[in-house]
């Protein structure tokens, strides 16, 4: 048996031959952008939600505002405590609260 047999060479090169195309060819894939396509459906759908939502959230958003300025705002301490709580808890490793 012959360990260094010319041929066996040539197999070789043409696996990495094989493997170096493969990388060129995974390089070009991973130069294509990702794309997304909304449906004429679904775009509809969302600009009626958005409407509703938007008219709330201006409603709101104003109401708020008159609040602060004619100086009638009050924060809510317990909802404020509610909110701040989970932020303690999980930064406060000791158990001291």
């Amino acid at each position: 048996m012959k360990i260094n047999e010319t041929g066996r060479i040539g197999a070789i090169n043409s696996y990495q031959r094989n493997v170096e195309s493969g990388n060129q060819a995974e390089v070009k894939k991973s130069r294509r952008k990702d794309e997304v396509s909304i449906s004429p459906e679904a775009i509809k759908m969302l600009q009626e939600q958005g409407r509703t939502q938007d008219a709330e959230r201006m409603q709101r958003i104003q109401e708020l505002k008159n609040q602060v300025n004619s100086g009638t705002y009050q924060v809510d301490s317990s909802k404020l405590a509610d909110k701040l709580m989970p932020y303690f808890k999980s930064t406060n490793q000791s158990g001291d609260v």
